[in-house]
């Protein structure tokens, strides 16, 4: 099989997809070792000839080594809270409570509604404007859906 791909990778999962197709279908296997043979180069030159013709052989770009770590810039998430916490200000005083409690705090909405004293629907209101008004307000400072 690594003739036949010319990838180490790709000629064991060959391999494995033929095993994997003779163990489902054992009838092959009792017709004796000559016919099991040319029944599993048959099968392992079909895996071949249809991982080529599949999309992912057409597109896929090799690389001989492993890109770069992208490294988080430790600024660009302080510039992200301080941006979210201005954008917070701006909200009413009820979508910012439930919006705090909620992500910041982890309480779920039967505890925000206990300690607000509010109905459970009311507080997922309150969550479902806020995020809009908050994603609204992001809009409008230039900030995008990432």
């Amino acid at each position: 099989m690594r003739r036949l791909t010319g990838d180490e990778e790709l000629s064991n999962d060959v391999v494995q997809e033929a095993l994997l197709r003779a163990w489902r279908n054992p009838a092959v296997l009792e017709q004796g070792t000559a016919a099991a043979r040319a029944w599993l180069y048959t099968v392992a030159r079909n895996v071949v000839i249809d991982e080529l013709r599949s999309a992912r052989a057409r597109w896929e770009v090799g690389s001989a080594r492993v890109p770069e770590r992208v490294r988080s810039d430790p600024s660009d998430a302080a510039l992200d809270a301080w941006l979210v916490a201005d954008v917070l200000t701006q909200l009413t005083p009820e979508h910012r409570t439930v919006i705090v409690r909620a992500y910041y705090m982890g309480q779920s909405v039967a505890e925000l509604a206990a300690e607000l004293d509010v109905p459970e629907g009311t507080v997922r209101s309150r969550l479902h404007y806020g995020l809009r008004a908050l994603r609204l307000a992001l809009e409008e400072k230039g900030v995008t859906g990432r």
